[in-house]
């Protein structure tokens, strides 16, 4: 009786471990490099010559698409011409544009001079003799903000920007005062004395019930006050089903698709002694073995998990979002990453760039069909 009651628990402990996707509890690390079903189609290129990392881009309810990123500030640039953030920028910059082609440039529309609280105008020391991945020397401290993204709550009609510093000081949310996404903005009471979380690539959704909620790099969620003021609750950990082991992940974005939550992440890949390619890393601080900088995707039924195996969707395109255009089609942001093997075949680097995007069996991945006809009229203009 005690072996028959063995076996069924074992039995049980297997189809439990086994349900949960290619590799029991765990994602499968196969990186598909070279696939081109799923790698950025040739055709796309930058919409617009202005240095950008980490672009975003979405729908506004007023008929107009408004792109952010991480930005250098104007005239600051490195030996040969390079031009970085890693150190040193002014704030955040805003686009806006009628048919995501052509883009009008709203101006610097958060300050550190100007707009910033004491605890993000300090900045950080830099280690002696830092430098870029560039290899620039970098200035004597941190001070520049990253990642920003544009929200336009609807349930509450109000403007949010999310955006972190470098230096390890944290991230933040900001509000416009005027209710306009050009701003002015002011810190909510939730980060006005620090970061209202502590790590870089905050990002931010709204449910269709009017819920609005932080996601934080790299696996962290907490849902805000009604009148967005504040968190209501403490971060906690997304119910993932991770890599074994996890790997180093950022730009995590969630939107929602079919009524299921799609948690997007970026994950390095790397190429092993046998040819293949993985996203599991052993050697985490070099720099010279990143090959593709991929977008992953894993879907659940709650926000807060939890969420199936990761799947590749988009190769190259990391750190991006994901958006509807006004007709009801998908799109996701690029700015192609010079860094990793892949990243070395594009002419033009750190400059904002669209995707489009589709879904087949449920499954993210490019649209090569539109991007050649996008692209086309692009360079008729």
């Amino acid at each position: 009786m005690i072996k028959l009651r063995l076996a069924i628990v074992g039995l049980a402990c297997l189809i439990a471990y086994s349900s949960y996707g290619q590799s029991g509890q765990y994602s499968n690390p196969a990186a598909p490099v070279g696939n081109p079903v799923l790698t950025v189609p040739s055709s796309v290129v930058p919409v617009m010559d202005q240095w950008m990392r980490d672009t975003y881009v979405m729908t506004g309810p007023d008929g107009y698409y408004y792109m952010t990123g991480t930005t250098a500030t104007p005239g600051r640039s490195f030996p040969g011409g390079r031009v970085h953030c890693w150190d040193y920028n002014d704030g955040l910059y805003l686009w806006r544009s009628k048919d995501l082609q052509q883009w009008e440039p709203m101006g610097l529309i958060w300050s550190f001079d100007r707009d910033a609280a004491k605890w993000q105008q300090k900045g950080k020391p830099l280690e002696p003799g830092a430098m870029s991945p560039n290899k620039d020397r970098l200035d004597s401290f941190y001070r520049a903000v990253w990642a920003p993204e544009l929200h336009y709550i609807s349930s509450k009609n109000k403007w949010l920007l999310v955006a972190c510093m470098n230096g390890g000081a944290g991230s933040f949310v900001l509000e416009s005062v005027s209710g306009k996404p050009e701003g002015p903005y002011k810190n909510i009471k939730g980060n006005k004395q620090q970061a209202i979380f502590p790590n870089i690539d905050l990002s931010l959704f709204e449910d269709n019930k009017g819920q609005v909620y932080l996601i934080g790099h790299n696996h962290f969620i907490a849902r805000m006050k009604d009148d967005l003021s504040d968190v209501a609750e403490p971060f906690r950990k997304l119910i993932e089903t991770p890599y074994n082991p996890d790997p180093y992940i950022e730009g995590v974005f969630i939107t929602k698709h079919n009524d299921r939550y799609q948690l997007l992440q970026t994950v390095w890949s790397v190429k092993k002694a046998d040819g293949t390619f993985s996203y599991l890393r052993n050697d985490k601080n070099r720099q010279d073995s990143l090959y593709s900088y991929d977008v992953v995707v894993a879907e659940a039924d709650n926000i807060y998990g939890p969420y199936g195996p990761r799947y590749a969707a988009i190769l190259q395109g990391g750190h991006n979002n994901v958006f509807k255009d006004k007709n009801g089609q998908w799109w996701s942001t690029i700015f192609f990453n010079p860094r990793g093997i892949m990243g070395t075949k594009f002419t033009v680097t750190c400059r904002p760039g669209l995707v489009p995007v589709k879904w087949v069996d449920g499954k993210l991945r490019p649209d090569p069909e539109r991007a050649a006809s996008f692209y086309a009229t692009l360079k008729s203009n």
